[in-house]
């Protein structure tokens, strides 16, 4: 019962993970931000090697797995410290989002709950086939809204990791102490003896 329930919930975390990534990804391609877009697939691709690792007993694919989460959360640790501009972190370094490929920034940025964009024509710090605009009213600015992303991000993994070593370990006990049905120890079994396909015959002598 506990090996099931721990794989059940683990199961019920690696989807909450993969609805998360997939939503994260809609919204991060729709800003054109290519390094969390490259990020997200990869977490998709183990989460998915997770959940096959789970229901198919393989504790290696849960291994990997939870490995891919350490990974995950420096990275999404990374996201928080960059939005919140933690250290020499500025958002003004666009590039490490873009791979320096636009001028896009995060798409909460201009579609966040009651932000209302205004255009300024005739910009001078606007460049060739760009303009500049002003957001205002927004009720939750967006990099906040990308370190809550992040943050639960992180809430997940951190559980994930926990599920994944427990599964894993039970998965690596069973095999340790499976005994396999029939095998040579369990019957006593003894080789046939070689038997000679010669057939003794009588010897008669005469009298």
């Amino acid at each position: 019962m506990g090996k099931c329930n721990g794989r059940c919930t683990l199961v019920v975390i690696c989807s909450l993970q993969l609805v998360a990534a997939l939503e994260r990804q809609v919204f991060d391609f729709l800003g054109y931000q290519w390094a969390p877009i490259l990020a997200n697939f990869l977490h998709i691709m183990a989460v998915i090697l997770g959940i096959f690792g789970t229901v198919q007993f393989r504790s290696r694919y849960l291994i990997l797995y939870a490995l891919w989460l350490v990974l995950w959360v420096g990275w999404n640790s990374f996201i928080i410290c960059f939005y919140l501009e933690v250290g020499h972190l500025s958002q003004d370094r666009d590039f490490l989002m873009t791979f320096n490929t636009s001028l896009h920034r995060s798409w909460w940025m201009e579609n966040g709950p009651g932000c209302l964009v205004t255009p300024v024509p005739n910009s001078p710090l606007a460049p060739d086939d760009h303009h500049v605009i002003t957001v205002s009213g927004c009720l939750l600015d967006y990099q906040y809204i990308e370190v809550v992303s992040s943050a639960l991000q992180v809430f997940l993994a951190l559980f994930g990791f926990v599920y994944a070593c427990y599964v894993s370990k039970v998965f690596l006990d069973d095999e340790d102490s499976f005994d396999f049905i029939g095998g040579f120890d369990s019957y006593g079994y003894q080789p046939p003896q070689k038997t000679s396909h010669l057939q003794l015959q009588p010897l008669y002598t005469a009298g």
